[in-house]
């Protein structure tokens, strides 16, 4: 299978940023998010996460690194679990002893009970719910600090608290009189373990891009409106199936007072939505819909719920990460399959399904900058400092965060959805 990164090594100018060629370490000093980002990406300040690669690791040859680390994991044995997402590159997913979403991960690695580290190639918040969720005395570690998520920077701890006081300041926060409350809090997965915490301390409750409309079913039957936050796609897709007119989903910018809206507008909202967005799903167009279906007819199409609505709307289905690894599984031999995800995961599904013919909607060859930060290189010097007795780049919350946090993650797990899901329409 060719991997993402080597079609970007062979022609860089298929890519979104000639830069992705470059190693990652180039660019962990710098504050941003590295090549590929949207223009529409800036970093709050100070979220700056400096990389710590030595030297020698950034001169070894790919031969060397993927040496290095088949030793240091069998020699680690059952002490050591690797988690990759879906979307991290091939040249480190061959490393992983668990590929799945965030939640899905953090979850494996509960199933290893005589792990002592595990290393989530994923972004920080990923790495932050699989702390929350292991035991004590496990080490949770992100090979390169400088992974972060520009969609989940998108929404701060002081921006969304500000917020909280305005909305409080509004709707007040007496229960009504059939007990619901004002408002509740929703957070994406993608997000800091700080708004997990805000969302357990608040009454409110995580969701994950598989269960969001179950989450706002349970937010409901407790609230008379939702703030959403931070991704304000998978929150207007997933309100609009239930039914939920745009005109009741205003959306928040943290940069202006009441969100940019009137105290009215905000009495008559049902759901607020964030100002946020993921770049990655944000490129998906129903321009390049129309294209794959006067190129491929009869070509199924299934984009992730970060996408743009008129993108969602204008596929056949819709679906989280492991929604649509099940939708290909699904398919048959002669199938023609549109995504509208990741490239490193269309990428894969086509190479696990070569009878079908499977491609990204988007033609620019174009990773998730932040998750393209992990390289061989990391794992390989994470997994060394273990053998040497040492724990590099670990991920700690605190324990007032993480106990709140949890809260929230085990209100959404005790949310049970009212029928079976259904992808599509």
């Amino acid at each position: 299978m060719t991997s993402v990164h080597d079609i970007i090594t062979a022609d860089p100018a298929a890519s979104c940023d000639v830069e992705l060629v470059k190693g990652p370490w180039e660019f962990d000093t710098i504050p941003g998010y590295g090549p590929g980002c949207s223009e529409d990406d800036v970093i709050p300040e100070p979220v700056v996460r400096p990389g710590q690669l030595p030297a020698a690791y950034q001169k070894m040859s790919d031969d060397e690194l993927h040496a290095r680390i088949r030793a240091a994991k069998e020699t680690l044995g059952n002490k050591l679990v690797i988690l990759g997402h879906f979307y991290q590159r091939d040249e480190v997913i061959q490393h992983a002893d668990f590929v799945g979403d965030s939640f899905q991960l953090a979850n494996a690695a509960l199933t290893m009970p005589d792990a002592e580290a595990i290393v989530f190639c994923g972004v920080h918040f990923m790495a932050e719910t699989a702390d929350i969720l292991a035991r004590p005395e496990q080490h949770v570690i992100l090979p390169n600090l400088a992974a972060g998520c520009s969609m989940a920077d998108m929404a701060d701890e002081d921006t969304v608290e500000a917020c909280w006081e305005e909305l409080m300041d509004i709707y007040g926060s007496e229960p009504d009189a059939d007990g619901k409350q004002p408002v509740i809090p929703v957070t994406y997965m993608n997000s800091s373990a700080a708004l997990k915490a805000f969302c357990g301390r608040n009454g409110g409750i995580v969701c994950t891009s598989s269960n969001a409309s179950t989450v706002l079913e349970w937010a409901f039957e407790r609230g008379q409106r939702v703030l959403f936050f931070p991704d304000q796609h998978l929150g207007r897709n997933t309100a609009k199936a239930m039914g939920i007119t745009m005109d009741q989903m205003p959306m928040w910018n943290p940069r202006k007072p009441l969100g940019g809206h009137t105290e009215e507008v905000l009495l008559d909202a049902k759901v607020l939505l964030w100002h946020g967005f993921c770049s990655v799903h944000k490129r998906f167009t129903v321009g390049q819909i129309k294209k794959a279906r006067e190129e491929f007819p009869g070509v199924k199409i299934i984009v992730h719920p970060e996408a743009p609505m008129p993108v969602v709307d204008a596929a056949d289905a819709s679906g989280s990460t492991d929604a649509i690894r099940k939708f290909v599984e699904a398919s048959q031999p002669g199938d023609t399959i549109a995504i509208g995800t990741e490239v490193n995961m269309v990428n894969r599904l086509a190479a696990e399904y070569p009878d079908r013919t499977i491609f990204c909607l988007d033609p620019v060859v174009c990773p998730c900058s932040t998750m393209y930060r992990i390289h061989p290189g990391y794992l390989a010097w994470t997994l060394d400092g273990l053998v040497e007795g040492e724990i590099r780049n670990e991920i700690i919350v605190d324990g007032d965060t993480a106990t709140y946090a949890k809260v929230a993650l085990e209100r959404m797990l005790s949310a049970l959805p009212k029928a079976a899901p259904v992808i599509g329409d």
